[in-house]
């Protein structure tokens, strides 16, 4: 294929490793390619780290825990990730034009996410030296108090669909709390995780404080989840990687966040205000062409709004248009032609009445050698359907009739995922009991998503994962509670 890389604007060698605050070439000197989903045509190349790569990386990272980054007051942390929250903003053209060429994603949403990372720096930039720990009553005699410190080194191991996000909540968090990391991006997509890497640099990020490795998932993510060096790992990806990542870290004991997907309802009652409801119905299930985690993919309708709701959400997916991500349309390629043939697959197998009702179009201007689906929107499935259970990772949305509310949480409930939910309805003791009721990590109730909310925990249930991270409480999942017990008399 030909090389397109003359409209990719990089400031930095993604065929190198960001190791001990050094620019280094990988062990093998291998690279892989990079392909731009939009036209199947490959714009440049990334390092392909192995084994020796990663042990480099997590030695730099002890060796900067037990020097510089290690005597850095929580303070002077926050002042280096508020600086690296600037510099961020200071390239937000260029880092989100990358990642829409990198992810697929349209510029716009490109861009959301390169303001999403700079204020995931500023919130923990501003939080460092807001964990505090406690004093406890206790015997007389006695002063008791906890202290909250990082767990080390930390692992990192990012998916290729939201590489800039789920950084900032990741790694983000991990430096705050003054934990080094090494970060694995996803050999999908890990330009904008490269870039990072050196705005922490020109941030002032104390070497060794972040190492970056690229590769392989069987290579260099796998010899990141079993290292015996690394004292905590942070995952978001599927549930089969995530449930090797738990049993690679098993075996060194140490503890693990994992966010794995799901499949994220939306409740529609009758009472609901569907005028307010309809883009949040659409828009988060076709968001990144629905290669997102929370993505809304089932839509939960009382009877009696049924009709309605299915024919105004039939009458939005006619207009949504796949488009090259520079062009800026509704979306954009999904990430590889193995992910499109998948989805293929799946949509091929309409069972048990399961039926498809309205697609959006593709542009006459996406190349043929992109990876472009139709938004889909699906009625007749039964709950029980693979298109109702199984998390498809494209853009396709599933209707489901439900008939009252003990028959909306059964839906709702009834799969082995719990990250995301909604709840649609002007009925305030409904929105209550629902909330208290729905098996899931975040609920939603008259919106989805709150705008990002980089303040808001996020995690799921069941296969969905479990740990938290974003907001405060990331920090605490990020650290170690100390209890110290003093006995003076």
């Amino acid at each position: 294929m030909p090389n397109s890389s003359a409209n990719l604007p990089l400031f930095f060698d993604p065929t190198l490793h960001f190791i001990g605050g050094d620019w280094v070439a990988p062990r093998s000197s291998a690279t892989l390619p990079v392909e731009n989903p939009s036209t199947g045509e490959i714009i440049g190349a990334i390092a392909m780290g192995t084994a020796p790569d990663i042990d480099a990386a997590v030695a730099a990272a002890q060796t900067s825990l037990d020097g510089e980054w290690g005597r850095t007051p929580a303070v002077e942390r926050g002042r280096i990730l508020t600086r690296l929250g600037r510099l961020i903003l200071d390239r937000v053209d260029a880092l989100a034009r990358i990642e829409a060429m990198d992810v697929g994603k349209p510029l716009k949403q490109a861009r959301a996410d390169v303001l999403a990372l700079a204020r995931y720096m500023e919130f923990y930039g501003g939080a460092c030296d807001k964990v505090h720990g406690e004093t406890i009553p206790y015997l007389d005699g006695y002063t008791v108090y906890t202290l909250r410190q990082p767990h080390g080194v930390t692992g990192h191991i990012i998916p290729w669909n939201y590489p800039m996000q789920i950084i900032g909540r990741s790694v983000g968090g991990a430096l705050a709390m003054g934990n080094a990391c090494v970060l694995k991006p996803a050999e999908e997509a890990a330009l904008t995780a490269i870039a990072f890497g050196k705005l922490a640099e020109e941030a002032g990020l104390p070497k060794g404080a972040l190492n970056i490795v690229t590769g392989l998932g069987e290579d260099a993510g796998a010899a990141l989840a079993s290292h015996p060096g690394v004292h905590h790992l942070s995952f978001t990806g599927s549930v089969a990687v995530g449930q090797m990542i738990q049993a690679a870290a098993a075996k060194n004991v140490i503890p693990v966040t994992l966010e794995l997907g799901g499949k994220s309802p939306q409740l529609v009652f009758a009472d609901a205000d569907l005028d307010a409801a309809l883009p949040f119905l659409v828009n988060a299930g076709i968001q990144n062409a629905g290669q997102t985690c929370s993505a809304s993919s089932r839509i939960l309708v009382q009877r009696g709004v049924y009709d309605a709701v299915l024919e105004r959400m039939s009458e939005r997916y006619r207009t949504l248009v796949a488009a090259p991500a520079l062009d800026g349309r509704d979306l954009g390629p999904v990430i590889s032609a193995r992910q499109q043939t998948d989805i293929k697959q799946r949509l091929g197998r309409l069972v048990d009445g399961a039926r498809i009702v309205s697609e959006g179009s593709i542009s006459a201007a996406a190349p043929a050698g992109g990876h472009y689906l139709p938004a889909t929107l699906i009625a007749g499935a039964d709950p029980t359907n693979h298109l109702s259970q199984q998390e498809i990772f494209g853009p396709v949305q599933v209707v489901i009739p439900f008939e009252d509310e003990a028959d909306a949480l059964k839906i709702a409930n009834g799969t082995e995922f719990g990250l995301v939910a909604s709840i649609w309805t002007s009925n305030g003791a409904r929105q209550m009991r629902l909330a208290k009721s729905l098996k899931s990590g975040q609920v939603f109730i008259n919106n989805y998503g709150a705008g990002g909310g980089v303040e808001l925990p996020f995690g799921g249930v069941g296969k969905s994962g479990h740990g938290r991270e974003k907001g405060m409480e990331a920090l605490y999942g990020f650290s170690v509670l100390k209890t110290v017990a003093a006995f003076h008399g």
